[in-house]
């Protein structure tokens, strides 16, 4: 049984790391966040007057390069019959557009958890740390200590004002994006212990249920993640020989639905789907244990999982009768994870069904919408060679009036989409997740006789590493409704945040 003497520390820490301050957290560049802010005010200042939202919606493709943008378009376009070159993604249409540069407080190229804290408090910070500045000790398991250096986010700043507020991910909801709107820690991977000695520190997923006990909470959370809320003895209702990975005997879940009134859980798309937004004011939904299967594999899941399109829908249909307005924070998470794979099919497809989200989020919102679409970093996938319209963007290159692939210098074909960097080529049926495999960059296979099309192809690599790399170079960010003006020129990460302040008339 958990100590009670430290289970109530644990929880009055909790709530004080869900009520953060206003302010900028100990040791924050306050130059930092000025510069920011102050180059968003220079672009209102010096374009068209933006709009006032009422609500906003940010969606991010975790590892949405542009690189992954262009191929996925052409991808979908192939799909559906027409020229993939020519072909836009929802988000593509939208009127304004930005670069953004993804740099973090300690390296140049930098991972989700500084990328999605720049984006939701407007301050950048260290590798792996999560909405605190970047001179928080590192590792610490201090909730005090944490809690000095804590940069209040955008989710928290809108629960403050009365908005409704909501999470969606197809990662697990603890995972560095998603928990970047409402966890502050040094180490993202404190997902449901914080694994030091002494730690009052409460893990990512306490942090989540103590917000729901401290105030309003937050109304809608849905992705994966269901072990990190449950106990270690206790079975998964879908995998029974799954267990929790809570070690301190909590059941997570069950403080969500009794934190609030009229809060729901669901575990299976079919129950997502009944929920009745007019008698649910909350509502919790995590789909898999860990992550949420790849799109191109979610029809396997015998219990059923939602898409991205329709935990979005479900969302909006939830949180828009706050007449305040709401905040919602929607990530395809998978891309990322199967661009580290060395998957190209995988992460094109499920930037495909981040793009079918998009869309229905735009049938479903008010006018009165800010809607903004980017990434948090890229990946060193690369679009190479000299292949003829509408070849297969997931093919081998094929020139202009060629009957044959083209060969590179050492006689072989190859493809139009490789990386720079990873464990290279590999051909896996079936679900490609925890599948072990040997590292094999370089260009010792000869693709004449694979089909480079199929969903288990990994493409080949040059350097040869246990898992793809981040990209440095600059990403997107696409935006539509009031306030979308703003989104113009070559940014800095962190304006993102000033973007949607500035829009809402905070």
């Amino acid at each position: 049984m958990p100590n009670t003497a430290n289970r109530s520390r644990c929880l009055m820490v909790s709530m004080l790391l869900a009520a953060v301050p206003c302010a900028q957290g100990a040791g924050a560049d306050p130059g930092d966040y000025q510069r920011a802010a102050a180059a968003v005010a220079k672009r209102e200042a010096s374009g068209p007057r933006p709009g006032r939202a009422r609500n906003v919606i940010l969606f991010i493709g975790d590892g949405m390069g542009i690189s992954t943008v262009t191929a996925a378009r052409i991808l979908e376009g192939q799909r559906r019959g027409v020229s993939g070159e020519q072909n836009h993604l929802s988000f593509e249409d939208f009127s304004w557009s930005a670069l953004v540069r993804t740099y973090s407080a300690d390296q140049q190229v930098s991972d989700s958890a500084p990328t999605a804290t720049a984006m939701m408090t407007g301050s950048h910070a260290n590798d792996g740390a999560l909405s605190v500045s970047p001179e928080t000790p590192e590792n610490t398991a201090d909730a005090g200590v944490v809690a000095r250096h804590a940069l209040p986010t955008l989710l928290e700043q809108a629960e403050e004002r009365g908005l409704s507020t909501g999470i969606v991910s197809t990662a697990r909801i603890t995972h560095a994006t998603p928990a970047s709107a409402y966890a502050h820690t040094p180490n993202r991977d404190w997902e449901a212990a914080v694994q030091a000695p002494g730690a009052t520190l409460p893990d990512i997923a306490a942090q989540l249920i103590a917000r729901q006990k401290a105030g309003d909470g937050i109304e809608v959370v849905l992705g994966g993640g269901r072990e990190f809320f449950a106990a270690a003895n206790a079975a998964d209702p879908e995998y029974p020989q799954r267990m929790g990975r809570r070690r301190d005997g909590r059941d997570l879940v069950q403080e969500w639905t009794s934190a609030q009134p009229q809060s729901a859980y669901v575990w299976k798309r079919d129950d997502l789907l009944k929920v009745d937004a007019k008698r649910t004011r909350r509502l919790l939904g995590l789909f898999e244990p860990s992550h949420m299967r790849y799109e191109a594999d979610r029809a396997q899941d015998v219990a059923g999982e939602p898409s991205l399109a329709e935990m979005t829908t479900k969302a909006i249909e939830l949180l828009r009768g706050n007449r305040k307005g709401y905040f919602l924070m929607v990530e395809g998470g998978r891309i990322d994870h199967a661009h580290h794979a060395g998957n190209a099919y995988r992460a094109l497809t499920d930037t495909i069904a981040f793009s079918d989200a998009v869309r229905e989020a735009v049938k479903a919102a008010d006018r009165d919408t800010l809607i903004l679409v980017t990434a948090d970093h890229s990946h060193v996938l690369t679009i190479s060679g000299y292949p003829e319209r509408g070849n297969p963007i997931l093919g081998l290159v094929k020139s202009p009036g060629a009957t044959a692939p083209a060969l590179a210098a050492d006689r072989k074909p190859y493809t139009t989409l490789s990386y720079a960097n990873g464990p290279g080529f590999a051909l896996i049926n079936g679900q490609v997740d925890g599948t072990p495999r040997p590292i094999a960059p370089g260009r010792d296979q000869d693709l004449s006789t694979v089909d480079t099309t199929d969903p288990g192809f990994h493409q080949q690599s040059l350097v040869g590493m246990g898992a793809e790399t981040h990209g440095g170079e600059d990403v997107a960010l696409f935006a539509t409704g009031p306030g979308a003006e703003l989104a113009r020129g070559v940014i800095d990460q962190n304006e993102i945040y000033h973007i949607m302040r500035r829009a809402l008339r905070w």
